[in-house]
């Protein structure tokens, strides 16, 4: 199966409730007025686009609708559509422009974290690069076994620490170990905790510190792994997050189990972070570059 058809497959349940919920609609009326704008609005914030950018799309789209004179309701999806790949905007890849490049992933437990970091291991591993995972989650039970686990399932190599351990010092000893061993990308599994912003903050300041002492000028990926199927509080993670820490981008994560994929267009509307990687299965291999396109082309088809 192509990477598209995986997408698609994996957005069935978001496009039957998004997609299919506004098709509902719009077969309720004859002619487009203020109520059939009312009722779209409240369809896309059920279908967890957020109210900030359910209003944006309304008002786009009552713009439109005036501008081209249309009158017929069915001739709003294929606007809707239009409106929602503008406000993904263009797909926005992994910078990984040096050697070695440093990616750092944060993100609460239960959320797909380190299976998503076994499986982007493993996509880079088979593009031809040298891959090295930091387990610097140190507090988390278990967390470095998972991690370990994962990295053999991939091939790569990895650099632990004993469990409670100074999450830098992982980082540090990775970072030594990607330039003696001549490695492209290591990837850091860091801790997710909310429960006191200003100690993640610090915490990912030191690694971010060490980052660049170890690895002068190197390309820095801070991505943040949410779960697709908590909806508005995938968004309100998000949020919280950014307010902690540099985020570059987003991994969302079991997009194939969900009805609530409708959040990617909250999220890069109104926090302006890019979904970067989407997971679309349990499969080691079932990851994915967000592509803008794709994702409307499949959400829509």
């Amino acid at each position: 199966m192509g990477l598209f058809e995986k997408l698609r497959n994996g957005l069935s349940k978001t496009k039957n409730s998004l997609i299919g919920g506004i098709a509902r609609l719009l077969n309720k009326f004859t002619k487009i007025d203020e109520d059939l704008f009312e009722e779209l609005e409240e369809t896309l914030i059920m279908c967890d686009i957020g109210a900030e950018t359910s209003v944006k799309i309304c008002d786009m789209l009552r713009q439109r609708v005036k501008e081209n004179g249309v009158k017929e309701p069915e001739k709003i999806m294929d606007m809707l559509k239009e409106i929602i790949e503008e406000l993904l905007g263009e797909p926005q890849p992994l910078v990984m422009d040096t050697v070695p490049s440093v990616i750092l992933v944060i993100g609460v437990n239960g959320v797909g974290k380190t299976t998503a970091i076994g499986k982007l291991a493993y996509q880079l591993k088979n593009e031809g690069k040298k891959v090295i995972v930091a387990a610097a989650d140190t507090f988390r039970a278990a967390a470095i076994d998972q991690l370990e686990v994962w990295t053999q399932r991939a091939g790569v190599d990895i650099i632990k620490h004993n469990e409670g351990g100074d999450p830098a010092a992982v980082v540090f000893d990775a970072l030594t170990a990607a330039k003696a061993r001549k490695a492209d990308v290591v990837i850091c599994d860091t801790a997710g905790r909310l429960h006191n912003k200003k100690n993640l903050m610090d915490e990912l300041k030191k690694i971010s510190r060490i980052v660049h002492k170890q690895a002068e000028d190197c390309s820095l990926e801070v991505l943040l792994a949410l779960d697709a199927n908590t909806g508005q509080n995938a968004v309100n993670q998000a949020r919280q997050f950014n307010e902690a820490a540099d985020i570059t981008g987003i991994i969302l994560t079991k997009l194939d189990g969900t009805a609530k994929g409708g959040i990617i267009i909250s999220i890069t509307d109104e926090l302006k972070v890019p979904v970067k990687l989407v997971t679309v299965g349990e499969k080691i291999e079932d990851i994915q570059a967000f592509d803008t396109h794709d994702f409307v082309e499949a959400l829509f088809d």
